[in-house]
């Protein structure tokens, strides 16, 4: 019983700190130009959230897409086309494939409209 209980804890624990992580990230980086719930300089983390997700139904299509677009951002591979021609092609970023993937789970998992 107390062997259950440690990896439900440590699971819990590992979880989370996977989560703050990727909104550490998420808040240190990307909200430099996305805002969550404002279009300033890039479209709003919350409009970036709802094209993806009504894009993309499952969360390993989402995943995926986004990680990959964001590692390599080209117009073609866009979803969001209007925004480019608005703000423009954001650069390059240079976290490895796994910080991307994290920081896409977070934004399939999480309601930014809060």
């Amino acid at each position: 019983m107390l062997n259950k209980i440690l990896i439900i804890l440590f699971t819990s624990i590992y979880l989370n700190a996977s989560n703050n992580n990727s909104l550490l990230i998420l808040n240190g980086n990307c909200t430099t130009c996305h805002f969550i719930n404002k279009s300033i300089s890039a479209p709003s983390m919350s409009i970036v959230q709802k094209r993806y997700k009504k894009a993309f139904k499952d969360k390993e299509t989402f995943v995926n897409y986004m990680s990959t677009w964001i590692r390599n951002p080209t117009k073609e591979a866009s979803i969001m086309h209007d925004m480019i021609d608005k703000y423009e092609l954001m650069p390059q970023m240079v976290f490895d494939e796994d910080t991307l993937k994290d920081i896409a789970i977070y934004l399939y998992e999480n309601n930014l409209t809060k």
